[in-house]
This record gives C-alpha cells, sequence and structure tokens, in this order.
C-alpha cells in the first residue's frame, strides 16, 4: 500500500511518553506500526510535513526529521494547489488549517492508498471525511483512506490471518 505520512506520526514516534494514558496508548501504537509494519508498505511524505516536524524544540526536530530521512517526497503539485484551495474555500476545514488541508490535497492527487494521521480535528475525522470526498471526486480524485496507526495496524493484522 501506499502510505502519506502526515506530521504527527513522526511526532508521535519520537515523542517522550505521554503521561495522559490514552495519548501513551496512542504512542505506543504508533511506535508498534512504526517498528513492525511500515515495511510492509511504501511510504511517502512532503515538503509540509518536514516544515511542521522541523519546529520545536531543537533535538526533537532532529530525531523526526532524521526518522523521515528515508521517505520519499511527494511534489506539491498545481493540482494539489487547486484542491488545497477547493477544501479551504468549502469550509470543510477551517482556513488556519491550510497545511492540514495541504496533506489531504497532496495524498489525494498522488493516489496514495492511505492517509495516515493523529490529526483527528481536521484529517482522520469521520464527519468530514463525506465531506472531503464529494471534494476529491468532483476535482477528478479519489480520497485516500483516512486513518489512524491503531485503524492501519488492524488491517494489518487481519491480513496476516
Amino acid at each position: 500500500m501506499r502510505i502519506y505520512i502526515e506530521s504527527t506520526i513522526p511526532s508521535y514516534v519520537v515523542a517522550r511518553p505521554a503521561r495522559d494514558l490514552l495519548q501513551a496508548a496512542r504512542q505506543q501504537l504508533t511506535r508498534d506500526w512504526w517498528d513492525l509494519r511500515r515495511e510492509q508498505h511504501e511510504l511517502f511524505t512532503s515538503q509540509v510535513v518536514l516544515d511542521e516536524i522541523a519546529a520545536g524544540e531543537a533535538e526533537m526536530a532532529r530525531q523526526r526529521l532524521e526518522l523521515m530521512s528515508h521517505v520519499a517526497l511527494l511534489d506539491l503539485t498545481e493540482d494539489a494547489n487547486a484542491l488545497t484551495k477547493d477544501i479551504l474555500r468549502s469550509a470543510v476545514l477551517p482556513p488556519h488549517a491550510d497545511r492540514d488541508a495541504a496533506h489531504i490535497s497532496l495524498a489525494t492527487v498522488h493516489e496514495m492508498d492511505f492517509l495516515l494521521s493523529w490529526n483527528c480535528r481536521h484529517i482522520a475525522n469521520a464527519r468530514i471525511q463525506a465531506r472531503l470526498r464529494r471534494l476529491a471526486d468532483a476535482a477528478g480524485f479519489t480520497l485516500p483512506v483516512i486513518c489512524t496507526p491503531e485503524e492501519l495496524l488492524e488491517n494489518d493484522n487481519e491480513q496476516d490471518d
């Protein structure tokens, strides 16, 4: 499968253990998927992701960038820019979520099978995916499956059976 890795994934992989139990569980699920399943897939990311993960504490940023150093970069094409603008113009996402719209657009235009994210507000959000799907369809593209590592790990485990 071709998977677009959004910024939250490397952030969760290298993060210090969270005190919040749910957050800690998500971190561990993400590490498990990264360590045990990522090599079964073709991974892609974008300069938008690299810019996001380069921010913050220098050592953590270095670790995130190192983690992603071997992941193929997708080009920010005119089609991706246009779809990003369509998403923002439609108000599916708020104007300040332009990077989130770019992640969705890049994964869509480059025909990824999955967009992997823990951003459940603007990306891995079931309530907005039908609207995103309609926008992608109208632009002549197919929205990838947008999911969390937990969902993808479950899908991978089912394929092992």
